[in-house]
């Protein structure tokens, strides 16, 4: 009971130390999901604007290139052939990397982690208190973990500049919600 004599509060009910242990673990999952999701939006944002900073100049230069290769003057017909190697150059860059596939690809990864860091913040903050046995939260803790690590198999790995972007702006409030914030 509480001190107003009605149904016991969350801070109120006791916990057993395997339900504790369950929302501890459960913590771990969300904060690993939330630094994973982070890093893959970092790369996602990178390799987008990565394929803006190759891409533009590419078409810049082929264009400036086609031009000067109409021209009848020698400089600009090697300025011409510079500019193509250049755009060549660049092309070939741009489809060895692929930054608008690793984009995708991130962008998705993040948005998955970002899921599962969902499912397990309720899973601990709502699900944990609703009165089901403890081998039932164990079983559903065994499942959002082992979804992690399907996760951790089939992402791409987040590369360690943008960990450490995601890192910085976590640590700098970044994930904190509003209704989260002590007032």
């Amino acid at each position: 009971m509480s001190a107003t004599g009605g149904t016991p509060s969350t801070a109120e009910v006791p916990v057993s130390r395997t339900k504790d242990e369950v929302i501890k673990e459960a913590k771990r999952i969300e904060e690993d999901a939330l630094y994973s999701s982070k890093g893959h939006f970092v790369a996602a944002q990178v390799w987008s604007n990565f394929h803006l900073w190759v891409g533009v100049p590419t078409a810049l230069f082929a264009g400036i290139a086609a031009v000067s290769a109409f021209s009848q003057f020698d400089n600009r017909g090697i300025a011409a052939g510079v500019i193509s190697m250049a755009v060549g150059g660049l092309a070939a860059l741009s489809t060895f990397i692929n930054p608008n596939e690793r984009a995708s690809t991130h962008l998705s990864a993040g948005n998955e982690y970002d899921a599962l860091m969902n499912k397990v913040r309720i899973f601990w903050t709502i699900d944990c208190w609703l009165g089901e046995s403890e081998d039932v939260l164990t079983a559903k803790l065994k499942d959002l973990s082992n979804q992690k690590d399907r996760l951790n198999k089939s992402c791409p790995q987040i590369p360690k500049w943008a960990y450490r972007a995601a890192k910085r702006g976590i640590l700098a409030g970044e994930a904190v919600h509003s209704v989260d914030k002590e007032e």
